[in-house]
């Protein structure tokens, strides 16, 4: 064993070292259907005003810390609660991270629960905060198992519980009444993250019932709206939690590029607001279309991407791939998702060319 080789094992946890990192594929050069993206930029005279709000901003000085002009933006934009504040963040990601390190026992280690498949960054940052993770698989339908939360919320006490609405990477709506039940049942036990990422494509929301339950955080985020670019994720609960997770937010985490940037867009809302309709449409074409392809099943989806079956997932993937189509083969994520592939919703000539290079793709 070298040197380095030993300093890394006494110095790198050894579960750090056990995995791989969050591997993104080199998209250029294809049709990029795997990151849920919106595909539509902004119009040609919102790109000259941008710039010249861009070229203002002050880069030698750090941001503002509070953010307040943009925090009173996105709560008086965004369906936020009279008297709730948000908390930003550098993507989602970085959200989950500041309530798994603040929510992680020191006395005892804590749990995060969620259902199973969901997104992988509740898992990962339950591991790198140190607490344990419990996966709750959803039933093969894909829908919410209730009973087999509520069972695990007795049997762990998790402190954090995360419901993604809707799910990512199947796409459903988890019933509501099912999730107030599990809001409920953690009353005085833990916290629930409703996760809105997809809610301009759901348009079905948490966030105006939080007041109605203490225990309740709602996390969204710009990049699906169309903003992937410059990483804001943002989170409301009750103000004495959101002052609890505001000490373990890092100084300065939202850059004045980002922030402008995301001021900007929201002065002009009603542009992502109108490409949203254009994807929410478009997802109802696509689906459609995809059932009639001869052994596909298309699952329903409320997000701005579709999941379907194929008869071989990875078989259909790299000959996509050939027609330099990149899409997201989940079919070894879990045994629910046996065979199946996950396509964002795109404008309609990426559309066509998806479901012609998966037609010959299912022909070969």
């Amino acid at each position: 064993m070298s040197s380095l080789d030993d300093l890394i094992s006494k110095t790198i946890r050894s579960d750090v070292r056990a995995i791989g990192s969050y591997h993104v594929p080199d998209a250029s050069g294809f049709i990029k259907l795997d990151a849920m993206e919106n595909p539509y930029e902004l119009p040609q005279h919102l790109h000259h005003e941008l710039s010249r709000r861009l070229a203002d901003v002050a880069l030698n000085r750090y941001p503002v810390a509070s953010y307040a002009t943009l925090k009173q933006r996105l709560c008086a934009k965004l369906g936020v609660p009279a008297g709730y504040d948000v908390i930003l963040g550098n993507g989602s990601d970085e959200l989950i991270s500041i309530m798994a390190t603040a929510c992680a026992h020191q006395e005892k280690r804590a749990v995060l629960l969620a259902p199973v498949p969901g997104f992988v960054m509740f898992q990962r940052s339950a591991q790198f905060a140190g607490m344990d993770f419990v996966g709750v698989p959803l039933r093969a339908d894909l829908t919410l198992d209730k009973d087999a939360m509520l069972a695990a919320i007795a049997e762990h006490r998790p402190a954090l519980t995360f419901l993604a609405y809707p799910n990512n990477p199947t796409g459903n709506l988890y019933d509501a009444a099912d999730m107030v039940e599990i809001i409920r049942a953690l009353d005085g036990v833990g916290l629930v993250v409703v996760d809105e990422a997809y809610e301009p494509f759901a348009r079905q929301s948490f966030m105006g019932r939080l007041p109605e339950f203490p225990n309740l955080i709602v996390m969204r985020t710009l990049s699906k709206l169309g903003l992937a670019g410059i990483r804001l994720g943002y989170m409301s609960a009750a103000p004495a939690l959101l002052a609890e997770f505001d000490k373990v937010r890092p100084p300065y985490n939202i850059n004045v590029l980002s922030q402008t940037a995301a001021e900007f867009a929201l002065d002009h809302l009603e542009v992502l607001d109108e490409q949203a309709a254009l994807l929410r449409e478009q997802r109802g074409l696509l689906a459609e279309a995809l059932a009639a392809l001869p052994g596909v099943a298309v699952f329903p989806s409320a997000a701005n991407f579709i999941l379907i079956r194929v008869p071989n997932s990875d078989d259909a993937y790299a000959k996509l791939l050939t027609h330099k189509v990149l899409i997201k083969n989940v079919g070894r994520m879990h045994t629910v998702l046996s065979n199946c592939l996950r396509v964002t919703v795109s404008t309609p000539d990426e559309n066509a060319a998806l479901l012609g290079a998966l037609k010959a793709s299912l022909a070969d």
